[in-house]
């Protein structure tokens, strides 16, 4: 079953990565807010759904790399929105990265981005740790999934079995994979939290970027990858 087709979840779709959008009665709540065009791609997706009609009154930031955050504030002043976000990104909302590593890469290309693409810093209403509730949705439960960035999280629905799992894979082409190290601030971290997130009770999982394929696929890819690291032999 497509479970994008039950009426309360509307993936917005960019070149390279996606973002979400749940019907709560009258209101929407986002999971992330989009790269560059965001907010004209949200306009055009929530009209073509019929939900341009609904506010807007939340955002949940699944973590802080700038492909996520880029359209945070902008949407939320627009609408009035609530802003969520993980604790342990903290300074990413406020426009500020020090990624150690591989990861300095994805550092300097966000520091070069932000005031080229208009990033405006943030302060979120409420900071988020690791088994936090957001009453919205039926219920949705905050996952620190952490390894992609200090605080990355994924938003559990207890009540449809979905995971939102934010940057912990990605699904593409019949297969998922590890984002690549350049973006990941502890990669040696990532396979626990694969295996946390496969922990829940799950039908199907939302990633951030991956292709058209249902969420029950993206699981069945995200349990291959899963097995895949478990065989892999260590390195000194």
């Amino acid at each position: 079953m497509n479970l994008t087709e039950e009426g309360t979840i509307l993936q917005v779709r960019a070149p390279g990565i996606n973002f979400y959008v749940l019907r709560d009665g009258e209101t929407l709540y986002l999971i992330d807010a989009g790269f560059i065009g965001g907010p004209r791609l949200l306009h055009r997706a929530l009209a073509r759904r019929r939900w341009n009609r609904f506010p807007v009154g939340g955002i949940l930031i699944t973590h802080g790399h700038l492909d996520h955050i880029l359209n945070v504030q902008q949407i939320a002043k627009r609408y009035g929105a609530w802003i969520v976000a993980p604790r342990l990104d903290a300074e990413q909302y406020r426009g500020k990265s020090n990624y150690p590593g591989k990861a300095r890469v994805a550092m300097w290309l966000e520091r070069v981005g932000r005031p080229i693409l208009g990033f405006r810093p943030f302060r979120p209403d409420r900071l988020l740790d690791d088994g936090d509730q957001i009453n919205v949705w039926q219920g949705l439960q905050a996952v620190h999934l952490p390894g992609h960035t200090a605080g990355h999280m994924g938003y559990y629905s207890p009540a449809r079995r979905l995971l939102f799992s934010g940057d912990l894979f990605v699904s593409y082409g019949y297969r998922a994979s590890l984002p690549p190290d350049i973006f990941n601030t502890a990669p040696e971290q990532i396979p626990a939290s694969v295996d946390a997130a496969l922990a829940f009770d799950l039908e199907g999982i939302f990633p951030n970027h991956c292709d058209v394929s249902p969420p029950d696929v993206h699981l069945q890819r995200l349990r291959k990858l899963a097995n895949r690291l478990a065989n892999k032999p260590a390195v000194d």
